[in-house]
This record gives structure tokens, C-alpha cells and sequence, in this order.
């Protein structure tokens, strides 16, 4: 019972005793029936642990640190404090557990649909591009490099305007002055550069260090490769999927090296070789580091920083390449120092840039010479380019110093050897201002420099240059041309008529001939241009070109011979192979050499006692003759030497008249600078000459001999007691000039009693002549064999056989010399 009663019995409070815990009240958990609940237990150990760890920090609680002592007599309150807060704690760190764990849920799952989202936007834009198996890099189009006959580069031609450039070829700092500014990781990522788009991004959102771009080098050559310049995402997404491509088809330095041929350089420039050359005057191989640092700053902005036109600019920028350059280690700080010293310095184009009217040239028949063009070529020229520079400078000068006071805007030179190589072309007085390639396009009217073709019909129609003709007034149908002096001398020989440009002879002259055989005469000699046969084209009324006028004058040069005017020789690829070679090719003979002696000895006299006396060469023969067109709108000179052909034309584009220019002034103080720089170290040879004068026909029945190669032509000689003193006279007769013709007092214009010749006067004074037309043979394989049936040849032949004579102007250099 007492064990029942101490078991069951009442427990009497006691009030002095602590407090009992309100768990102590409780049953133990291992006396109850159903056993321990295990979830309630960790929970009771849980709040145990609660309790215990407020306990341990009641042992300096906040009040106690506060005032510095203990925190026991706070009392009860101080406990449920504590309780309180520790239950707190608890439910905080289980809100911020909730909500950290919302975050990462949400960013997880927003992650996945972001991807998903962007994996198939990819996959959209990928689809607009052809399929990656057929995708190639396109290729590159062709450079023309047009050279001159000795194998200076003259000018490039093409979309890229230079070749294309090996990285082993050029100086190692050139292709790191690029990746230095452009892409610092270009040989560690894998074409997307997520860094530098991230440092991108965060400097263009903070305004620090100016807007900038990520992409790298090879994003860049994508753009430029297979993309536009339109600045969308769609067009960057499709940039970065090309991008991938290029890193998984080609080495870094195969793209690095795409990339330095293909990006835009400014001023027209595409490839570095082309932009070498359009700033700085020289290859990309011999680039300076100043001038490699330059072009490298020119990606960020080539037009507006192109260094020909904003050279503080492309300076500025050029150092800012130049530190990157030492800040990655590519050069050292001495390096880096002396460049920033010594900043590159764009050249500009000396002189007027001519040289690209001869380049236009080249290129436009250059399709008719080889056809098209798929790879990258030389063109070896005829030009020369200390002659392209001189007739340059002679045209430029001449119209800087004069163009104002005499009303002139424009002009051309050509020049060409007897053999049709043209050796220097200027198609206008600054190519910059002016495209319009005057030299082989611009038809103009030649004005007197076109009677040299009225007077050679004359003579192969028999006259000779002593023949006398009237300078008077004449009346063609109620068209009355006059001299330009307005002054006129009565009889003259036609050297004094051809030399003074006395208009009424050669009008007389076209008049005996016939319009239409003047019209022959000039395009068998080697005029294309449409001739109106009338009777002002003896005063030069139809259009022509310089360079079409030019090559009719080069038979009187080289002895009667037609010329084809040409400028490729040779053209190769790049690697060396052959393609084309010009063959030495001509018309054969037009002209039979005594006419050619004849019209030499008279256009000498142009030049020493002529119009053009000023174009007077010290040690060379020279001919030539003046022209100027109606109220002065167009001044000509075409003159020659045995070595050079050049003519001159001046006048304004807008076909307005000039302030009294003439053949004899200006354009022949161009021509005589230019021949005589032309001529230096050039020794002197004769023109085509002989004798022509008091000639007797040969003994009947002998046959004619051919000319034997490389023989100088001479015309038929008088008979002498030595047989051989004919020839020889005449031989030595071709290093003699011409003794300067006494030219006539003028007259004056006669009155009614004594009036003008009349047409029909004309021709019977044509009538008297002794001479007889020719008979001329066509042989293009032997240049010195006359060549066929050209002039009055039919008459000639009727006359033959009447007569069963051969004519003298048939007979041969053996027949004349051995007499059988």
C-alpha cells in the first residue's frame, strides 16, 4: 500500500521549491502505451536544442554587454524573451530558405525556356542560310596589274584594287597591329568572343571608353564574306552562326589572312596590298610599323578616317593601335615610343593622276584582247612611265600657267613609236576632276592639221611640192573660205602653202582630187572615223580623235607604212603563265616612199619656217603640222621624229571657243617640252627622205626588182655619169634637212580685172603636170614592197599597157641601180 500510495499518492505542492518545467508534468514518452512517437521526439529535441542554445546565450545577454553586467536579475521576462526570439530566428531562416529556393527554381526554369526559345530562334535563322555543306567562301575578284614596258606597276584595276597578299609575305607586326585592336583573343576563342561582347556591352551601357563593338575578326569576315551591312539581330545571329563555320573549316591564320585581303580600307581600297599602295605608295611588304598601325586603326572607320583625307584622325588612331600593340607584348615600349614619334604620312598622287586614263584604257580592251577574267592578272604595256610623267607634266603646267588667260580647261597628249606602240596616253588635264578619257573618246574637228591628207592626194595624183598653186580668193557655190590672216600671196609652191596653212590651196587641192579620195587617203593612212566627202574636208571639218589622228601621221614617221595602234604586249596570271603575246603586226604598205620623202621635206618646213617654228628640235629632223579649228575652239599639233610620234590637242569640253588659241602656240610649246625630254639619250636619226626632184622616166621594158630587206627607201633619182652616184646622192640626201623655203610676200586680195582662180583653172593647171599617178602594190608580208591598188592605179595600168612601159614608180632599188 505504500508502494501504491507512493506510486499513485498525492504530491503536496511546495511554494519554496523552483518552478517545475511545464514538460515535467508530462509522461514520459517510454511509459505510454503506444510507445514513443519518433516525429514528436526529434520535434521535442528539436525544441530542447531551441531552449538550450537561448540558455547558453542568456550568459551575457544584449543587456549585460550593454551596461556590463550579468543578465540574470532580468527575471522571468528575460526567459520568455529569449524563448520568443528563438523561435524567430527559426521561422526567418525558414522564409529566406523559401524564398532563395523560389530564385533558383525560377531562374532554373526560366533558363531552360530561354534556351529552348534561343536554340530555336538559331535554329530559324540558320534555316534562311544555304546548307553548311554547300556553303564556300566566294571568290575573290580578280586584280588587274597593269605595268609598264620595263615592269614598274602603274595602276591596279578591279573590284579589290590590289592582289592578293600572303601572311608569309608580309611583316609580322602588320597582322598583329589587327589583332592587337580588333580581337586581343583571336587565337583562343572559337569565333564568338563572349568576354569581349560582355565588356562591350558594359562599356556601352556605362559610357565608358566610347561605344564599342564584340565582334571579332572572324564575325567581321563573315559579315564581309556572306552578309550586308544592315545592322539587325538577325543579321548578328546569322554573323556568329558563319562565324562557327569559318573557326571549323579554316586555321586561324587562313582567317586572319581572308580577313586582311577582303575588309574595306577606304578611298576604294579592298586588301591590304591595295591600301598599301593607296596610302603610303608602296607594297604592303614594305610597310613601316607607324604604317601598319595606321591601316589597322582604319577598320573602325575607313571612309571617315581614310588618312588622304582626315590625316590627324587616322594618326590619333593609329597611336591608340600602337599602345595596344605594346600593351599585349607585340612590340617593345622602345618600339612603341619611336613609332608614336614618327607617325606614317599618306602620299599624294603627284601631278594630275594621268596615269589612270591609260589604265582606263588598258582595262576597257582588255575583255576584246583575252576575254573574261577569273583570276588575278599582269598586263605588260607599251607605256612608259618616265614618258607618261612628262607628257603629264607638259599638259598641266602648260594649262595651270595659261588655261585662264587663253580660256582653256582641257587637253590630251598621245604619243606613239612608228611601230604603233602607244607610249604615253593623258586623256585630260586632271583624272581626279575628270574621268573622260579625251585622248581616245573626245571627237573633235583637227582644223589644218588635217591637210596633210589633201596633200598627199595631191601628190599621188601627180604633183610634186615645187608645183605652183594661186593663193587667192576662191568661190565654191557661194562658200567662200579665206586664209586666217585674212592675207593672201599669190602663186606659192604647196611647201609654202603646207607650211604657212594657207587655207584657198587647200581647198584648190581637195577640189582637183576629189573630196572622196582625200576621205581615202586619210583612212587608208589610218583614220576610223565617219568623213564628210565635201568640200570643207580640206580644212579639217570632220571629227576626229587624238589618238586616231596621231596613228595617221605614223607613216610619214616609218616610211609608208600602216600601223595598228596597241598598248599590250604580254599578259600572265599571277603565278606566271602565259596568256597572251602580242605579234608584230601592220597593214603593209600605203604610201610609196618617194611621196612619204616628199611630204617630210614640206612638213619640215612647218617647223622652221612654218607655224609651228618654235617646235623646232635642236639635232633631230622633225615634221609636223598645226591646226585650229573654227573661232578657235580646238588647237592641235602633230608633229614626229624617226623615233616618236606625238600630238597635242587643247579646247574646252563644252566645245566653247577658247581666247584665240592656236595650233602654233600653245599646244606646240606642250609638244616641244615633251619631245624634248622624250629624246634624251635618244640618238638622232633621219626621217624618211630621198630625192624627188627632175624626175625622168626609166628606160621601157626593164622589169622591176624588189627592195631587199631592212634597205632604205629612195625614191628615183636622176641619171648621172656614174652609175652609182644616183643612189648615193640620195643616201646621203636622208641626213641633210631641208634648206628653209623662201616663203612669199603676201598680196593683195585681187580686184575684178584679175579675179579669183576659178575651179576649171585649177585643173588645167593640174593638167600640165609631168608627173604620173602610181601604181601601188599590196604586200603585208615584206614592208618594203609597195602594196596594191591604191590611188588611181587603174589609169596607171591602161597607160602600161598602152605603152608596154613600167612605169618609175614600179621600178625597183636593183633596177635603178644596175639599170637591168
Amino acid at each position: 500500500m505504500s508502494a501504491m500510495r507512493g506510486l499513485f499518492g498525492r504530491k503536496e505542492p511546495v511554494f519554496d521549491a523552483p518552478r517545475p518545467r511545464a514538460t515535467d508534468l508530462r509522461a514520459d514518452p517510454a511509459d505510454r502505451v503506444s510507445g514513443p512517437r519518433k516525429r514528436k521526439s526529434r520535434q521535442r529535441d528539436d525544441e530542447d536544442v531551441e531552449d538550450e542554445r537561448p540558455s547558453r546565450r542568456r550568459k551575457r545577454g544584449f543587456l549585460s554587454r550593454l551596461f556590463g553586467g550579468s543578465d540574470r536579475n532580468l527575471g522571468k521576462k528575460s526567459d520568455k524573451n529569449s524563448q520568443s526570439s528563438g523561435r524567430g530566428v527559426k521561422k526567418s531562416r525558414r522564409k529566406r530558405r523559401s524564398v532563395l529556393g523560389t530564385l533558383v527554381y525560377t531562374s532554373l526554369v526560366l533558363g531552360i525556356w530561354g534556351g529552348i526559345a534561343l536554340a530555336g530562334l538559331i535554329a530559324y535563322h540558320a534555316a534562311q542560310l544555304p546548307p553548311i555543306d554547300q556553303l564556300a567562301v566566294p571568290k575573290r575578284p580578280p586584280n588587274i596589274a597593269i605595268v609598264s614596258e620595263d615592269g614598274v606597276l602603274l595602276a591596279n584595276r578591279g573590284d579589290t584594287g590590289g592582289p592578293a597578299m600572303h601572311l608569309r609575305d608580309l611583316p609580322p607586326y602588320l597582322p598583329k597591329a589587327f589583332i592587337a585592336i580588333e580581337d586581343r583573343r583571336f587565337y583562343s576563342h572559337w569565333g564568338i568572343d563572349i568576354p569581349g561582347i560582355a565588356r562591350a556591352v558594359f562599356r556601352n551601357v556605362t559610357g565608358r571608353g566610347g561605344m564599342q563593338g564584340g565582334s571579332t575578326l572572324t564575325q567581321q569576315l563573315a559579315k564581309n564574306l556572306f552578309l550586308t551591312q544592315e545592322r539587325t539581330i538577325s543579321r548578328k545571329i546569322q554573323e556568329a552562326i558563319l562565324s562557327v563555320w569559318l573557326e571549323q573549316k579554316y586555321s586561324k591564320d587562313q582567317i586572319l589572312e581572308l580577313y586582311l585581303n577582303r575588309v574595306y580600307f577606304g578611298s576604294g581600297a579592298y586588301g591590304v596590298e591595295a591600301a598599301a599602295q593607296k596610302y603610303f605608295g608602296h607594297s604592303a611588304r614594305q610597310v613601316t610599323l607607324p604604317e601598319a598601325a595606321m591601316l589597322a586603326g582604319l577598320m573602325v572607320a575607313p571612309t571617315r578616317l581614310a588618312p588622304n583625307r582626315n590625316p590627324s584622325g587616322a594618326s590619333d588612331r593609329a597611336a591608340k593601335v600602337i599602345t595596344a600593340m605594346a600593351q599585349e607584348g607585340h612590340i617593345t615600349e622602345a618600339m612603341a615610343k619611336i613609332a608614336l614619334a614618327r607617325p606614317a604620312q599618306a602620299v599624294r598622287e603627284s601631278g594630275s593622276g594621268s596615269i589612270n586614263y591609260a589604265a582606263d584604257f588598258v582595262t576597257d580592251i582588255l575583255d576584246d584582247t583575252i576575254g573574261a577574267i577569273d583570276q588575278d592578272i599582269v598586263v605588260t604595256t607599251t607605256l612608259s612611265s618616265a614618258l607618261q610623267s612628262s607628257a603629264e607634266r607638259a599638259l598641266s603646267d602648260e594649262i595651270d600657267k595659261y588655261g585662264t588667260r587663253y580660256g582653256v580647261s582641257q587637253g590630251a597628249v598621245v604619243a606613239i613609236d612608228p611601230n604603233g606602240q602607244i607610249r604615253a596616253l593623258v586623256g585630260g588635264r586632271n583624272y581626279a576632276d575628270s574621268q573622260f578619257n579625251r585622248a581616245v573618246a573626245a571627237k573633235r574637228q583637227p582644223g589644218s592639221a588635217f591637210k596633210p591628207f589633201v596633200y598627199l592626194s595631191a601628190l599621188e595624183n601627180g604633183l610634186t611640192p615645187d608645183s605652183v598653186r594661186d593663193d587667192a580668193p576662191i568661190n565654191i557655190k557661194g562658200w567662200k573660205p579665206a586664209n586666217a590672216s585674212r592675207e593672201y600671196y599669190g602663186p606659192v609652191s604647196l611647201t609654202q602653202a603646207l607650211a604657212l596653212s594657207l587655207n584657198t590651196v587647200a581647198v584648190r587641192l581637195a577640189q582637183e582630187v576629189g573630196p572622196k579620195a582625200v576621205v581615202s587617203t586619210a583612212q587608208r593612212l589610218g583614220i576610223v572615223s565617219d568623213l564628210q566627202p565635201n568640200a570643207s574636208i580640206a580644212l579639217g571639218t570632220s571629227e576626229v580623235t587624238p589618238l586616231e589622228l596621231v596613228t595617221a601621221y605614223a607613216p610619214f614617221a616609218n616610211g609608208g607604212i600602216r600601223v595598228q595602234p596597241h598598248v599590250i604586249t604580254r599578259v600572265k596570271t599571277a603565278s606566271g603563265k602565259l596568256i597572251y603575246q602580242r605579234k608584230g603586226t601592220n597593214f603593209g604598205r600605203v604610201v610609196e616612199p618617194k611621196y612619204i620623202a616628199m611630204m617630210n621635206a614640206m612638213m619640215q618646213q612647218t617647223l622652221l619656217t612654218g607655224t609651228a617654228r618654235k617646235a623646232e628640235l635642236r639635232g633631230w629632223q622633225a615634221a609636223g603640222k598645226t591646226g585650229t579649228s573654227q573661232e578657235y575652239r580646238d588647237a592641235w599639233f602633230v608633229g614626229y621624229t624617226s623615233n616618236l610620234v606625238a600630238g597635242v590637242w587643247l579646247g574646252n569640253d563644252d566645245n566653247s571657243p577658247t581666247k584665240k588659241v592656236s595650233g602654233g602656240n600653245l599646244p606646240v610649246d606642250i609638244w616641244s617640252r615633251f619631245m624634248r625630254e622624250a629624246q634624251k639619250n635618244v640618238v638622232p636619226q633621219p626621217l624618211p627622205s630621198g630625192t624627188w626632184r627632175d624626175l625622168v622616166p626609166p628606160p621601157t621594158g626593164i622589169p622591176m626588182a624588189n627592195a631587199p630587206p631592212n634597205s632604205i627607201p629612195v625614191a628615183s633619182a636622176a641619171p648621172d655619169s656614174n652609175p652609182l652616184s644616183g643612189p648615193l646622192n640620195a643616201i646621203g640626201s636622208l641626213f641633210q634637212p631641208p634648206a628653209p623655203v623662201p616663203q612669199p610676200q603676201p598680196q593683195q586680195p585681187r580686184g575684178p580685172g584679175n579675179g579669183p582662180m576659178t575651179i576649171n583653172q585649177a585643173g588645167e593647171a593640174a593638167s600640165r603636170s609631168q608627173s604620173r599617178p602610181p601604181s601601188i602594190r599590196r604586200d603585208s608580208g615584206n614592208s618594203l614592197i609597195p602594196p596594191a591598188d591604191i590611188g588611181n592605179d587603174r589609169r596607171n595600168a591602161r597607160n602600161s599597157d598602152r605603152t608596154g612601159s613600167i612605169p618609175d614608180q614600179d621600178r625597183g632599188f636593183l633596177s635603178r641601180l644596175f639599170g637591168g
